[in-house]
């Protein structure tokens, strides 16, 4: 089983990777085209309500609290019910998720001036900054509708995660990235406010996204129509699995949302740093942690279903072993890499140096917490697989009034520094009180071969850090070099340090990293 899970894995991460590599690019095109002025932060504001919306009722609480329920109909009722509770489910979801998206069409003025707060002021005192409140508005427009695609793509990823299936999931993103792109180079240049352009894309993005996965259902005969079903049994179990859980499993978002709040009061440029920074750490959490949360959850709700309990131990174990191999040297890299991954991914155009140095303090403070985001989506996980989400929603909000009280401490001495340094002492705290849920409840505990594990990570880790401080130009040399390379320096260094960790764990840990998680 263990051997699947790394294959199953192994999928998710290398059609993620092409996915990641194409937002990559994406977030340079835009970069170039905008850099970190007014266009750039309404833009990222517009594109960051509905993508937030998109973890609460497609990506996050909703299939957390779907795949369970849906494995269960699998593993104990017939095809005939299976296919009834699909449709039933497509129905409900698309009845509350129209009426949602035309709700934030119509309203999206008090939307802006709700997490556009400090915009919605300046638009009131007839301040400079108040066009800002107008131009999001408008791109709210355009860019709400993607959350009613990209809900029912995420359906249907789900329902083929469920089936084995994950390689469609991880690469319909791409579409996305490249819709984006193609509104960047092709339609941007011909409009006098070129953010509109992108809004566009994103939305022709969306609709390419839901279109690409109907011929796999087909294929799978799990294509259904849609039938309302509030009071079917199944429904309701989601239902009922799902509020809780649109607090528990988007606590990050609320953050974030709550970050871009703060930061409409602070100076032109804040959102976009943060978005560039948080762009750069979603690569490895997307990469990594969200690809092994992906490929555990329908494993732990077999396990649950059938009461295999040891099993279900042993799989948390081989997940939290994944993301300490995976997480801890991506950490390390991204906060000593900082600012030539910044310089070599968006210093032209209109994203200059001074960009770099506000996005790269940034990222480092959002790179401290990327081991406990990425351990937040494996420990989540142990909660929805046994159809628990209260005790997650309770973490969940405390880790959120947290970031509340770090954010006022952190973002006036700190600014936009502050707000992300709150997002990762949240995200630890999230992270803690998740893994001391599922210990006192005696679901699953840290093996001592894992902690050795661990020890052996930080000692490789430790090494690959000296090797990078050490072979790592200076600022100034970096800034004098010509992109070609900048480029060829940093695979160098990207390069030499994944090799040398890897090498040392091969030889400090490799008996143990392969030896299965359990049997069966």
């Amino acid at each position: 089983m263990s051997r699947k899970l790394v294959r199953s894995g192994l999928i998710v991460s290398v059609m993620t990777l092409m996915s990641r590599i194409l937002g990559l690019i994406r977030d340079v095109v835009v970069a170039n085209l905008m850099g970190a002025g007014v266009s750039a932060d309404v833009f990222f504001f517009a594109n960051k309500i509905p993508n937030f919306l998109r973890r609460l009722f497609a990506e996050g609480a909703f299939a957390q609290a779907f795949v369970p329920v849906l494995t269960e109909y699998q593993e104990t009722k017939t095809d005939d019910e299976v296919r009834q509770l699909l449709a039933k489910v497509a129905g409900t979801l698309g009845v509350v998720v129209t009426c949602v998206t035309l709700i934030g069409v119509v309203a999206s003025p008090l939307l802006t001036a709700l997490f556009g707060a400090g915009w919605f002021v300046a638009w009131l005192n007839q301040e400079p900054d108040g066009a800002k409140f107008e131009q999001a508005s408008l791109m709210l427009k355009i860019t709400f509708p993607y959350l009613w695609f990209i809900t029912f793509t995420a359906l249907s990823g789900s329902i083929l995660n469920t089936r084995g299936r994950f390689a469609v999931s991880a690469f319909t993103p791409v579409f996305l990235n490249v819709a984006i792109i193609a509104a960047a180079i092709w339609l941007s240049p011909q409009l006098a406010r070129p953010e509109i352009g992108l809004a566009w894309g994103v939305f022709a993005g969306g609709i390419i996204q839901f279109l690409f996965q109907i011929p796999f259902l087909w294929r799978e005969r799990v294509l259904v129509r849609p039938r309302w079903g509030w009071h079917e049994p199944g429904v309701s179990k989601i239902r009922k699995l799902m509020l809780p859980a649109l607090f528990g499993v988007s606590v990050s978002q609320i953050n974030l949302l709550l970050d871009t709040f703060i930061a409409s009061f602070l100076m032109t440029g804040s959102i976009s740093w943060l978005y560039y920074s948080d762009r750069l750490l979603e690569f490895p959490l997307g990469l990594f942690g969200i690809a092994i949360a992906t490929v555990i959850l329908p494993t732990l709700s077999r396990k649950h279903v059938n009461a295999q309990s040891a099993e279900f131990s042993h799989t948390m174990d081989w997940g939290i072993r994944a993301v300490i191999l995976l997480g801890v040297p991506a950490m390390a890299g991204l906060i000593v890499l900082a600012k030539p991954m910044l310089m070599v991914l968006f210093m032209r155009g209109a994203f200059d140096i001074e960009d770099v140095n506000m996005a790269s303090v940034s990222l480092v403070a959002y790179g401290c917490g990327l081991l406990s985001f990425m351990l937040i989506k494996v420990l989540a996980p142990g909660y929805y697989a046994r159809q628990d989400t209260k005790t997650p929603v309770k973490i969940g909000i405390i880790a959120m009034v947290s970031n509340m009280g770090f954010n006022i401490i952190l973002a006036f001495p700190f600014g936009y520094v502050g707000l992300a340094i709150a997002t990762s002492m949240s995200a630890l705290l999230n992270a803690g009180l998740l893994y001391r849920g599922l210990h006192l409840a005696g679901v699953y505990r840290v093996t001592r071969q894992t902690l050795v594990f661990l020890l052996k990570v930080l000692f490789a880790v430790a090494l690959m850090v000296l090797l990078l401080v050490w072979f790592s130009p200076t600022i100034d040399t970096w800034q004098q070099w010509s992109l070609h390379l900048r480029v060829w320096h940093l695979l160098q260094l990207i390069a030499g340090g994944a090799g040398s960790y890897f090498l040392v764990i091969l030889l400090l840990a490799g008996k143990v990293w392969r030896k299965p998680a359990f049997k069966g």
